[in-house]
């Protein structure tokens, strides 16, 4: 998805989900400051970003299996509580001037985030060994880029 963002200066996300610091993510915390719940947000991107890998481990791809998340300051979102309280449904593509910053998993992440790719699902259905096995993944800090940076870091993994 960033390789079209960057090519094609857009993308469309998944079925347009994604997350923001919405009302529902604000009441569901007795405290917390915005920096608090936009890394809320964040870990739930990013674990999506697990499924999203999961989902395309069939297909070939010349990237290494790492999570990224897009953050971005669009209109038209749409709030979707009944899917989690972080979710949102985007209006229409991402242009990459709305792009603010992308997070991407260092190589020391790929053992973890592969054995995740492995387990999500059993861990979507409550599987205790496999939530911890994508909790490890989830450990792994995100590293920051800015938009500018997302050709040359393309290129370079």
């Amino acid at each position: 998805m960033l390789q079209r963002l960057v090519a094609e200066r857009e993308m469309t996300a998944v079925n347009g989900t994604a997350f923001a610091v919405t009302p529902t993510l604000r009441e569901s915390y007795a405290e917390g400051d915005d920096d608090e719940l936009a890394d809320v947000a964040l870990r739930e991107a990013a674990l999506a970003s697990v499924r999203l890998l999961a989902g395309a481990a069939d297909e070939p791809s010349e990237l290494p299996p790492r999570r990224a998340v897009l953050v971005a300051e669009v209109d038209g979102v749409t709030a979707r509580p009944d899917l989690d309280d972080a979710v949102v449904r985007l209006s229409g593509p991402v242009a990459i001037k709305d792009a603010v910053a992308a997070y991407v998993d260092n190589s020391a992440a790929e053992p973890a985030v592969l054995a995740a790719i492995d387990a999500v699902d059993e861990a979507d259905l409550g599987d205790e060994d496999a939530e911890l096995t994508v909790g490890d993944a989830q450990d792994h800090d995100l590293a920051w880029y800015a938009t500018q940076e997302l050709p040359f870091l393309l290129e370079f993994l």
